[in-house]
């Protein structure tokens, strides 16, 4: 494999943390404004209300933790020694998906077969 799988999915945890401290830091300036603002957002005609936006981010955050998991995954089939094997066939994963997609689980036969 010409990308190190440990050094790749260390930058993607790096990422990750990257993005989840800013979606906190979005969530606190939200909480923040609503707390100094005498604003009814629940019938401001300007736009989205601010819980929809702390819902918008609550989500972005969820999708965030999803990617942890994907990588926490990874790391176990790394240390198992599956790391590259199609969960579904046996067969190795391509090269080039496992570096475009590193927490892959399926070959690109099998991810193509299951329903979307």
């Amino acid at each position: 494999m010409s990308v190190d799988p440990r050094a790749r999915l260390g930058e993607l945890r790096a990422e990750a943390l990257e993005r989840l401290a800013g979606l906190r830091a979005s969530k606190t300036d939200l909480v923040d404004a609503a707390r100094d603002s005498n604003v009814d957002d629940e019938h401001d005609p300007e736009g989205a209300t601010i819980a929809f936006e702390r819902a918008q981010v609550d989500a972005l955050a969820a999708d965030v933790a999803k990617r942890f998991a994907e990588i926490d995954a990874a790391e176990g089939r790394l240390a198992a020694g599956t790391y590259g094997i199609c969960a579904v066939g046996g067969e190795p994963i391509d090269e080039a998906r496992l570096e475009a997609r590193p927490t892959a689980t399926t070959c690109l036969a099998h991810a193509a077969a299951r329903p979307v």
